[in-house]
C-alpha cells in the first residue's frame, strides 16, 4: 500500500518525497499515442500507455485524469448521455446520468487495479476529478447545454455524485485525490469549498489525502483550505496548515525563470502537449536538483 500522499509532502524543513508534481497525460497521449490515441479502452490498454509514460517523465505522484475517462466514454457512445436526460432537469442531473454509468467505472476500476500493480507502491496513486461545479459544467456542454447556471445547491448535489464515484474504487490503496477547479476564475467562489463536505468526509473515512487545484487568479482565505493536505496554485502565497504546490506552467512552457522552493512547497506544472521532449525533460530534471 503506497499510503496517504500527505506523508510525502514537504514538511516545513522542506524534506518530503514530493517535489516536482506534473500534469502530463495531454502530453504524454500525444507524444506516445498520437493525436487521437486513447489509452482508456480498457485496464490492459491503460496499462501499457501508463507504464510508458511514467517511465518517460518518473513523475513523484502518478496520476489518474478520471475525468479524461469520463470524456472518452462519452465520446464513444455518443448521443446516450443526451438521451438519457429529461427535457427538464436540475444542473447536476447531467453529471449523474454520466457518473452512474456502470461501464467506465468497470474501466477505472481495472485501470486503478492495473496501475497500483505496476507502481508496487513506490509512487503514490492520485485520482484527479474536475470539481464539482467544473464538471457539472461541462457535463452540461457534454448535452449541448451550455446555458445553464450552477449554483452552489447543485455544486453540493454534484459532490454527492463524486462521492459515490469514489467508494466505486475504495477497495484499492489509492493514495488521495485531486479536485480540480476550472482554470478560468470567473465563477468560482469560496464558498463552494464548503459544499464539498461529503467529498472530504468520504476520502477521509478511506484514509486518503486530498488536494485542490484552484483557478489561476482565485486567492480564497487560508481558513477555506482547511480540509485540504495540499493546494495548487500560481497566485496563493500561503495555504495555511496545507502544502503549497506552486504552479509553474506557465515559466515551465516558456523556459522562464522559476524561484527555488521554500518550506512547505513543491512544483506543480501542467505540461502543455505540443512541448517538445527533450526541453521537458531538462526542464523536469532542473526542478529536481534545483
Amino acid at each position: 500500500m503506497s499510503g496517504a500522499f500527505a506523508e510525502r509532502l514537504p514538511d516545513a524543513a522542506g524534506k518530503g518525497s514530493i517535489r516536482v508534481w506534473l500534469k502530463s497525460s495531454a502530453y504524454t497521449r500525444r507524444l506516445l499515442l498520437g493525436e487521437a490515441g486513447d489509452p482508456w479502452v480498457s485496464g490492459a490498454h491503460y496499462l501499457a500507455y501508463f507504464s510508458q509514460a511514467h517511465g518517460l517523465l518518473k513523475p513523484d505522484v502518478a496520476v489518474l485524469e478520471v475525468g479524461e475517462l469520463y470524456d472518452s466514454w462519452n465520446a464513444s457512445h455518443r448521443g446516450e448521455l443526451t438521451e438519457s436526460l429529461g427535457k427538464r432537469r436540475k444542473p447536476a442531473t447531467a453529471l449523474r446520468k454520466l457518473l452512474e454509468a456502470e461501464a467506465p467505472r468497470k474501466v477505472l476500476a481495472e485501470v486503478v487495479e492495473a496501475v497500483l500493480a505496476n507502481l508496487r507502491g513506490q509512487t503514490p496513486l492520485v485520482l484527479s476529478v474536475p470539481s464539482p461545479r467544473c464538471w457539472t459544467n461541462h457535463a452540461n456542454h457534454l448535452t449541448g447545454s451550455t446555458d445553464i447556471e450552477v449554483t452552489a445547491d447543485d455544486a453540493e448535489d454534484a459532490s454527492m455524485y463524486l462521492t459515490d464515484l469514489i467508494r466505486s474504487v475504495s477497495a484499492f490503496p489509492v493514495s488521495g485525490a485531486l479536485l480540480e477547479e476550472a482554470r478560468d476564475a470567473a465563477n468560482f467562489d469560496a464558498e463552494d469549498l464548503t459544499r464539498y463536505t461529503s467529498i472530504v468526509n468520504v476520502v477521509r473515512h478511506y484514509r486518503w489525502s486530498l488536494a485542490l487545484r484552484l483557478p489561476n487568479d482565485a486567492v480564497p482565505p487560508s481558513e477555506a483550505l482547511a480540509d485540504f493536505d495540499a493546494v495548487i496554485s500560481p497566485a496563493v502565497e500561503s495555504a495555511g496548515t496545507a502544502a503549497l504546490g506552486r504552479d509553474i506552467s506557465a515559466a515551465f512552457a516558456t523556459g522562464g525563470t522559476i524561484a527555488p522552493l521554500s518550506g512547505r512547497q513543491f512544483y506543480f506544472a501542467e505540461i502543455d502537449p505540443g512541448s517538445r521532449p527533450e526541453t521537458v525533460l531538462e526542464t523536469v530534471a532542473r526542478l529536481r536538483g534545483g
